[in-house]
């Protein structure tokens, strides 16, 4: 069974950090992209972060300096280190999948971020 599975997040006060996490199974782990997403209410889901199996990354402009994301492929985990973090960090936090030959993405369930004093 394909599947994307996060943990880690939760609530902190800004300036604080969590790790995300996110376990993939069911499906090649080295052959796909692999991606963190965040939707926070009331807003359009936005790409945070990616990283190819070679270890390229890149990041949307408002986290560059502060996340860093890593995946372990000997664990077919992908992770999401988010230091200084601010309010406007909140939302939900999604991991994806996306195969390089193309297809369809898979999404994990989502895992609440909350940035709050």
């Amino acid at each position: 069974q394909v599947q994307l599975v996060e943990s880690g997040g939760g609530l902190v006060q800004p300036g604080g950090s969590l790790r995300l996490s996110c376990a993939a199974s069911g499906f090649t782990f080295s052959f796909y992209t692999m991606s963190w997403y965040r939707q926070a209410p009331g807003k359009e889901r936005e790409l945070v972060a990616t990283i190819v199996s070679a270890g390229r990354t890149q990041y949307v402009d408002s986290v560059k300096g502060r996340f860093t994301i890593s995946r372990d492929s000997a664990k077919n985990t992908v992770f999401l280190q988010m230091n200084s973090l601010k309010p406007e960090d909140t939302a939900v936090y999604y991991c994806s999948a996306l195969p390089y030959s193309g297809g369809r993405r898979i999404w994990g369930q989502g895992t609440q971020v909350t940035v709050s004093s």
